[in-house]
Order: C-alpha cells, then sequence, then structure tokens
C-alpha cells in the first residue's frame, strides 16, 4: 500500500515539474514585460534625443524688422486644424482595423467551408480597408484648409 502512494507522489512531482519546465510563472512574465517596456522607453527616448540634437544646435537667426511667419491667433486656429486632421485619420484607421478584424475572420471561416467564396471575401475585406483611405483623404483635406 505504501508503494503506490510513492509511486502517486512521484507521478505527481514529475507532472509539476514538467508543467513549470515550459511555462513562465506570473511574477517572470511581470518582470519581462516590466523589463521590455522600460527597454522600449529608453530606446525611444535615445532615438528622440538623437533624431532632434540638430533642431536644438541651431542658432535663431534674428531678422531686422522681420515679422514672424504666424501670429498667435492663426497659429491656434492652425492646431486645432492639426488636431482634427489626425482624429480623422486616427479613428478611420482604428474603425478600419476593427472591421477587417471581424470581416477577415467571417471570410475565412467562410473560405473554409466554400473555397469558391474567396473572391467575394476579398471584395468585403478590400470595402473594409476603404475606411483607412476615407479617414486619410480627409485628413488631407482638412489640412488643404489650413
Amino acid at each position: 500500500m505504501r508503494n503506490i502512494f510513492i509511486r502517486k507522489e512521484d507521478e505527481v512531482s514529475r507532472s509539476v515539474a514538467k508543467h513549470k519546465k515550459g511555462k513562465m510563472t506570473r511574477v517572470a512574465f511581470k518582470k519581462r514585460v516590466v523589463l521590455s517596456l522600460v527597454f522600449l522607453f529608453v530606446f525611444f527616448a535615445m532615438f528622440g534625443l538623437v533624431s532632434v540634437s540638430k533642431v536644438f544646435a541651431q542658432e535663431p537667426t534674428a531678422q531686422a524688422g522681420a515679422e514672424p511667419a504666424m501670429s498667435p491667433e492663426r497659429a491656434s486656429v492652425v492646431r486645432f486644424g492639426l488636431v482634427a486632421a489626425a482624429i480623422a485619420f486616427g479613428f478611420g484607421a482604428i474603425g478600419a482595423g476593427i472591421a477587417i478584424g471581424n470581416v477577415g475572420a467571417a471570410a475565412m471561416g467562410a473560405i473554409g467551408e466554400k473555397p469558391e467564396l474567396a473572391s467575394q471575401a476579398l471584395i468585403f475585406i478590400a470595402l473594409a480597408e476603404g475606411l483607412v483611405v476615407f479617414g486619410f483623404i480627409t485628413a488631407l483635406m482638412i489640412l488643404g484648409r489650413t
């Protein structure tokens, strides 16, 4: 009877060892995610500093009696135009991504059952992709007016 319990304990310990061997614990996963985010932030910070260093290295050129390129009132109007263009393009891209995700999943399921539906499925995916084009055109129209 004792041998049966020992065998069960050995089987359980082996299965636990196999389970832990290929799996990552929650704490290790969190550490990896945090380390990845820190690395990403440092990389972007370094890239940003390198890419804008020439902008800060330039000396300002002061011309006597020169008008500024843009008045403060015009700058505030242009700022709202730029934000509107970004929103138009951003929401168009997000909407297209959601649409393509849903339509693409359904299309792949339909193609799996009936392969002759592939051409029709591609048409629906292209219609969803058109949302990005509409958002881009709207953003260009907004930028053209500012």
